[in-house]
């Protein structure tokens, strides 16, 4: 049952990522709003929080580099930190965007994003 779970959790976390990479080209729109104002060129690190997200799902199905995309998929998250503490600042809602209760973006941010990392670490640590 332990080997089904931790098949699951690998192809989970390199599928996630894969998805979640190609949204930022297909589904700009969503998150160029969520990047902090004092950022610059938020289409080109768009752009490249896609690329990676794609490259880092890819190398997860790769075993001797899932190791290395879980510790890129963690330190991703950690830099996206900053856009999740000005998405709160600015009241957790964009205009023609996500609108979410303040309340669940702490969550988001506080919850979600350590089970994000616990996740990738998870895998990591999995004999490939």
């Amino acid at each position: 049952m332990e080997a089904f779970i931790n098949r699951w959790l690998h192809r989970g976390l390199g599928i996630f990522y894969l998805f979640a990479g190609a949204n930022h080209f297909f589904n700009p729109d969503f998150y160029l709003p969520l990047i902090p104002d004092y950022l610059p060129a938020p289409i080109l690190l768009n752009l490249l929080v896609g690329i990676v997200e794609l490259a880092l799902g890819v190398l997860v199905f790769i075993p001797q580099y899932t190791k290395l995309a879980t510790h890129g998929i963690i330190l991703l998250l950690l830099v996206l930190v900053p856009s999740h503490i000005y998405f709160i600042q600015i009241g957790s809602c964009v205009k023609d965007g996500l609108c979410i209760p303040v309340w669940f973006a702490w969550v988001r941010l506080i919850l979600v994003q350590p089970l994000f990392i616990a996740w990738s670490w998870k895998v990591g640590r999995m004999k490939t």
